[in-house]
């Protein structure tokens, strides 16, 4: 139907007013509505996914006492909570403490997805464990893939880093293990774990080849999660991270392997042919494994090695000691970075009642003053935005800025 000339010219300046009304709101002093937050829109962030060693596991303790737990209670009983009231945690035992590395501070916003116990798939048994995926039950609990999803199309997310293997590789059972032929060796006979079936059987080729490939699917599910998220493959980077070293070399050891000491007093009971295979062989299987799993996924991206990391501040390593050891006060006295261990206890019984503040789940895991050093690796890592890998040891005695000395080479 032909309009008159009278509608045209009511029409014409109504045109006019709405294609001025964004000046005029200028003009009046208006700005116009922001931008919310998103794929290259706002502050930075990092965030971090994986298992206990990028989760914040142990974070509470900074080093260890036998004689009261108060000397190394750095963060208390609440230190895992992380729920928006912060009265408890989003998923039980996931235990994200508020040391963990997602945290670098400077402008930069953290976000901490990791779970401890988790391997690259979801669990969902009597503790749900969100893997690297796109698990979904409908009522809120889903993969870490999927929670980074839908963390990133409301946050500039820039780097993703990620800590995930050490459980497929049994990791947990290894260390249990270990520690039960320790202690349960006769006096005339040294019953090692590193030639027991259960203990071997997660390094032969066909398991490496295993694992590899469900690492290689978790790094590609995290660039699929940005990809939906509304990310270009170069608008952020993928940082993958190692495993630090968590006791010594046989020889490194302060407490003699005869008699039950190394673990009733240290906390780390290995023998010495167990501790050397641990470092000269678990560890750099998984480590490496990692690395070819990053080739393997064709995502591209930086490897944050931490083999070496907390070397010299190792659980029962010669240097450092419990605080009743080194005769020092408590974690807050000057000097404690760099004579107490980095590293958490593997404890047994002191877990056993209701009362502990200890959980068992912390043993050998990094500890407040580990976390820290991790996170001055990750920062390091930042770069100011322009991501760069390499590996990350102590640099120095004492703290800067409360942080251990870190130097990402």
């Amino acid at each position: 139907m032909t309009r008159s000339r009278t509608q045209r010219r009511v029409c014409l300046p109504a045109v006019l007013l709405a294609l001025a009304a964004p000046l005029l709101a200028v003009v009046a002093g208006a700005a116009p509505p922001a931008a919310a937050d998103g794929p290259g829109v706002g502050a930075p962030w990092v965030v971090t996914l994986g298992d206990s060693y990028i989760s914040g596991e142990a974070g509470r303790w900074a080093g260890s006492s036998n004689a009261s737990s108060s000397r190394a209670d750095a963060l208390g009983p609440t230190a895992y909570f992380d729920n928006a009231s912060g009265t408890g945690e989003q998923i039980s035992r996931c235990h994200r403490s508020r040391s963990a590395e997602a945290y670098v501070g400077g402008g930069v916003n953290g976000l901490n997805l990791a779970c401890s116990g988790a391997t690259t798939a979801t669990s969902t048994g009597s503790t749900f464990k969100p893997g690297i995926d796109f698990y979904d039950d409908g009522a809120g609990r889903v993969g870490q893939a999927r929670a980074l999803q839908q963390a990133a199309t409301t946050r500039n997310v820039k780097m993703v880093v990620v800590s995930i293997g050490g459980n497929d590789f049994g990791f947990a059972d290894v260390v249990t293990s270990c520690v039960t032929d320790f202690l349960t060796s006769p006096s005339w006979w040294k019953n090692y774990c590193n030639d027991d079936r259960s203990v071997t059987a997660n390094f032969t080729t066909a398991n490496v080849t295993a694992v590899r490939n469900r690492i290689a699917g978790a790094f590609q599910n995290v660039r699929t999660a940005m990809r939906n998220a509304g990310y270009a493959d170069g608008a952020w980077t993928l940082v993958a991270q190692t495993y630090p070293s968590p006791i010594p070399r046989g020889d490194g050891f302060r407490y003699a392997q005869s008699g039950y000491t190394r673990q009733s007093t240290g906390g780390c009971g290995f023998w010495n042919a167990d501790a050397t295979w641990a470092n000269d062989v678990a560890l750099p299987t998984i480590n490496n494994t990692v690395r070819a799993a990053l080739t393997q996924s064709g995502v591209g991206g930086k490897v944050l090695d931490l083999a070496s990391a907390f070397n010299g501040r190792r659980l029962c390593e010669s240097g450092v000691g419990l605080y009743e050891e080194r005769g020092i006060a408590s974690w807050r006295t000057p000097g404690a970075v760099d004579q107490t261990e980095w590293v958490n206890q593997i404890r047994t019984v002191s877990t056993c009642c209701a009362s502990s503040p200890y959980y068992i789940q912390e043993s050998i895991h990094p500890n407040y003053w580990g976390q820290l050093a991790a996170r001055s690796c990750v920062r390091q890592v930042w770069n100011g935005g322009a991501p760069r890998g390499g590996s990350c040891t102590i640099s120095g005695p004492g703290l800067v800025d409360g942080e251990p000395r870190m130097q990402l080479r």
